[in-house]
């Protein structure tokens, strides 16, 4: 049977969801699997693990260098666990850390990668997977039948009650040699969250790039506040400077879990996905109706955005 390693994730002392969805997603097609975890000592790993649901045994690595997330401490860490058990296929996160990891370590591994992966199925000695290409808009399908690494994006498995309930038994530390590292984590400066925490928003109203630019701001605002919700942006509203930083959601914003994520102009990039794909409801407006982001919402309108916000509020304000 095939072996996958899991590289667990973890900010803050809290583990990543994406750790048990990666095992939800090795488990479903028929592999074995174990996870990584590197962290500053055996204290933070006993930590780590009492949170780590869906794994059995884990490889845990300790050194005062990981202590905070370290490419050059990691990447030589996951290389030496790599070498020692030499899984069919290692599993990261599409996330800043594990496409950053996954990247460096087929390259020094020799091993195939493939990102923005979706779906993972075997077939024999074959491996299958499903990954998103051209922003979402189409979906690669790719069988490897060679070792492998794989970027696994947020969401593409639940985990079921079974995972669950299982819980760690097995724990292995590994001595490993940190001397060839070359770079050290000096400080680590968190994003200014003041008067703004999306994380913690039950009602998130998100416009993307089709807003045009900040004068349409105001028509958004007014739907945001007739529904209560807070107003956020994709990576291209943030980066035209059209909203401050602390309103972006996505791998490089804040990842959410609201009750109702409503977007407008928003295409679904798979970067904007790994953010909010764990909301309750999910709701697109967007003028193409070949967007990605339909294939992820629960409801969907193709529509011009400029039409129905205004309308929208008038509505939600008890106008006729």
């Amino acid at each position: 049977m095939m072996h996958a390693l899991i590289f667990v994730e973890h900010l803050n002392g809290t583990v990543s969801d994406s750790a048990s969805e990666m095992a939800a997603l090795a488990g479903n097609a028929g592999l074995t699997y174990q996870g990584v975890i590197c962290a500053s000592d055996a204290s933070a790993i006993d930590k780590l693990t009492g949170q780590l649901n869906g794994f059995e045994s884990v490889v845990a690595i300790t050194d005062t260098s990981l202590s905070h997330y370290n490419p050059a401490s990691a990447l030589i860490a996951l290389e030496e666990v790599v070498s020692d058990i030499e899984p069919d296929v290692v599993m990261t996160s599409y996330s800043t850390a594990g496409v950053d990891l996954a990247a460096a370590l087929a390259v020094k591994t020799g091993r195939e990668m493939v990102g923005y992966v979706s779906e993972l199925s075997v077939n024999g000695d074959e491996i299958a997977v499903a990954s998103q290409i051209y922003g979402g808009k189409l979906i690669a399908r790719t069988k490897l039948s060679d070792h492998s690494v794989l970027a696994i994006m947020p969401g593409a498995a639940k985990p079921d009650g079974a995972t669950q309930m299982s819980v760690v038994s097995d724990v292995k530390m590994m001595q490993v040699d940190f001397s060839a590292a070359r770079i050290r984590v000096k400080e680590v400066m968190a994003p200014d969250t003041t008067g703004l925490d999306l994380s913690k928003s039950e009602k998130i109203f998100c416009v993307g790039r089709a807003l045009g630019g900040t004068e349409k701001l105001e028509i958004a605002q007014a739907l945001a506040t007739s529904l209560g919700a807070d107003l956020a942006g994709s990576r291209p509203v943030i980066d035209a400077g059209w909203m401050p930083k602390v309103h972006q959601v996505g791998k490089s914003g804040t990842k959410v879990k609201p009750k109702l994520y409503l977007m407008a102009g928003v295409s679904g990039a798979p970067e904007h996905l790994e953010g909010m794909a764990d909301s309750e409801l999910i709701i697109a407006l967007n003028s193409d109706e070949q967007a990605p982001i339909f294939n992820k919402a629960h409801f969907g309108a193709v529509c011009d955005m400029f039409e129905v916000m205004p309308a929208l509020t008038q509505r939600l304000q008890g106008g006729s």
